[in-house]
Formats: C-alpha cells, sequence, structure tokens
C-alpha cells in the first residue's frame, strides 16, 4: 500500500505540475487584446450548414435574405472592410485565358445560368453569367438576386483595385501547385496587391509553393492546418509548438479550446513566440462541410475577453458592429 501511495503522489504532482505550466493564467494577458475580423466571403447569403457535403449547392438552401450583397463580389467586400473586417476572404479559380477569377465553386452550375468548370471558361464569359441566378430561399418557389448579378464576377484585379481599407486571405480551391504560380505571378507584378495579402490558404500544394515563391506569406493548407491542432494537442502539455505551428495561421474551432493547452492565454504567447496568428472559428461538426465561424452574439459572448487574435466569422454585418462598434448594415 505505501508503495501504491507513493506512486500516486508522484503521479498527483506530475499532474499539479502540468497543470500549473500550461495554465492559462500563469501567462499574463495582453494590456489591450484586440480582436481582428476576418470576413469570409465578404458580407453573403448565408445557409443551412446541416447535411452539408462539398457536393451541396449552397445557393439552394439560403436563408431569407436580409440584405442584396452576393459572396465574392467587390460589393460584398467592400460592405465587409466598412463593418469593420480587417481582412476579407475570397476564392479563386484560374480561367482558360490565363486570368484568375473571383468565385467560390467548382462549376458555375449552382449559382449560374450556365454549365460547366469553371476552369473551361475565359475571364470574359464567366463575366458575362447571372452569379444571381440560381439563388432560392424557398425551395425554389422564388429567386429574389435572378437578373441582378450579371457582371459581378470580379477577377483578382476587381477585388484589389475596387476596395480600400483592408487585407485580403486568397482560398485556393483546387490542389494544383500551378495555382500558386499563377497568384505569385499576379502579386509580384503588384506590389500594393502583396501588401494587402494577409495570406493565401486551401490545398496543401499550392500552399506550400506560394510559401516558396513568396516567403513571409505564410500560407496554410489543409493538411498542415490539421497536423498542427493534433500535434499541439498530443504534445503541447509539454510546452512545445510542432514545426508545423511555427510561421503560420492556427485555426482553432471554438468548440476544441478546451483541448488546446494553455488556452488562450499560454497558447496565443506560445504561438506569438512561434510567429503564428492565431484564428477563432465557429464550433465544428465533423459530420457536416464547410467552415462554421463566430457568427452570432451568443457564440462571441463564449470568447474569452483576453482573446488577441483572429475571428472568422460568416455574419460580418452581425459581428462587426458587436466587435468594432461600426454602423451596422443598412
Amino acid at each position: 500500500m505505501r508503495v501504491f501511495g507513493r506512486i500516486l503522489l508522484v503521479l498527483l504532482v506530475f499532474a499539479a505540475a502540468i497543470y500549473l505550466f500550461n495554465a492559462s493564467w500563469f501567462a499574463p494577458p495582453p494590456d489591450d487584446p484586440q480582436i481582428r475580423l476576418i470576413a469570409h466571403r465578404g458580407v453573403h447569403q448565408t445557409f443551412s450548414h446541416d447535411g452539408l457535403t462539398n457536393e451541396t449547392c449552397t445557393a439552394e438552401r439560403i436563408y431569407p435574405p436580409v440584405h442584396d450583397y452576393l459572396e465574392n463580389t467587390v460589393a460584398s467586400a467592400q460592405a465587409a472592410f466598412e463593418l469593420g473586417a480587417d481582412v476579407v476572404e475570397f476564392d479563386i479559380a484560374p480561367t482558360s485565358d490565363g486570368q484568375l477569377a473571383v468565385f467560390h465553386d467548382w462549376t458555375i452550375d449552382c449559382r449560374t445560368e450556365g454549365h460547366g468548370d469553371v476552369r473551361d471558361f475565359a475571364l470574359a464569359d464567366l463575366q458575362a453569367l447571372d452569379i444571381g441566378f440560381g439563388y432560392t430561399a424557398d425551395g425554389g418557389k422564388s429567386f429574389p438576386f435572378r437578373g441582378k448579378g450579371t457582371g459581378l464576377l470580379p477577377d483578382i484585379a476587381g477585388m484589389f483595385e475596387g476596395t480600400v481599407g483592408g487585407e485580403f486571405l486568397i482560398n485556393f480551391k483546387s490542389n494544383d501547385a500551378e495555382e500558386a504560380d499563377l497568384l505569385a505571378e499576379r502579386l509580384e507584378e503588384n506590389p500594393d496587391w502583396l501588401n494587402r495579402t494577409w495570406s493565401a490558404y486551401g490545398g496543401q500544394a499550392p500552399s506550400d509553393k506560394i510559401n516558396q515563391l513568396l516567403p513571409g506569406l505564410e500560407a496554410f493548407g489543409s493538411k498542415a492546418a490539421r497536423d498542427c491542432l493534433v500535434r499541439y494537442i498530443a504534445l503541447g502539455w509539454t510546452g512545445m509548438m510542432p514545426e508545423s505551428c511555427h510561421n503560420t495561421k492556427i485555426m482553432v474551432p471554438l468548440n476544441f479550446t478546451w483541448l488546446i493547452w494553455g488556452w488562450p492565454n499560454r497558447f496565443l504567447e506560445r504561438a506569438r513566440t512561434a510567429g503564428s496568428d492565431v484564428v477563432l472559428i465557429g464550433p465544428v461538426d465533423l459530420a457536416n462541410a464547410g467552415t462554421t465561424g463566430i457568427d452570432t452574439p451568443e457564440l462571441l459572448s463564449e470568447v474569452s475577453p483576453a482573446f488577441d487574435g483572429y475571428i472568422w466569422t460568416n455574419r460580418i454585418d452581425l459581428i462587426g458592429p458587436l466587435v468594432k462598434g461600426t454602423a451596422p448594415l443598412t
């Protein structure tokens, strides 16, 4: 019994040491913590994530519209900046004539009157489409944006030249490394665009490639982002930040913060030391595809007052005024 008692005492001391070493309150919070906002797709029509897959046409399941903005447009990005977004996320796809269109889907079938892969069309042909054609909130009984989206599909130049105010996060929609070559070429030709590019993310191959071409961009691929979190959850109790968590953007789901050693203060301190920014996203449901955000006042209330990082939101129209005190969308 005495041997068992000693073993138990050693284990308790070890557990207490781990707890204290990773206690958030042992790391002083910043004197003036600042929340920075990432507006996913700009101001856009939101939709139900229930049963969502990578093949789901989200335009066919939007909630009843409360505004007229469509995702990935110049107007939606500018509105997001005016609502308090520090970063606006948009999606790119190469066109058949070597341009970079700003469009979320792999095909044009869901949102437009056309059919086929985005990559099979020239930019001018894409821009002639009505990107509001397919949106419906009532199962196809009405289409509130049909006829209103012609000419609204921008290229990357349109996003940079048509907006003022903040930075951009650019999403590779494929795993083709050649997309990184095309994006890097455009950004190097336009230093002002490069200065406004916060980062890039998406497919691992183009993310790795653009980090080679543009050191310091800190692009983060989906595989590396998962690896960072999994390794930190396994080893973070030692204080070690895995190599995949260095000089990058670390995406942390709100419903998994309890697994993050030292959350929030100690973890944020470790991330800063590793040269990384932390992005808090919404609760992750492993049964559904897509990225949720901090999209309601209730979820925002769960964010620690000491949080000093980025918040990902699909509802910049709601969250921007609450965090930044900007004027609500009218």
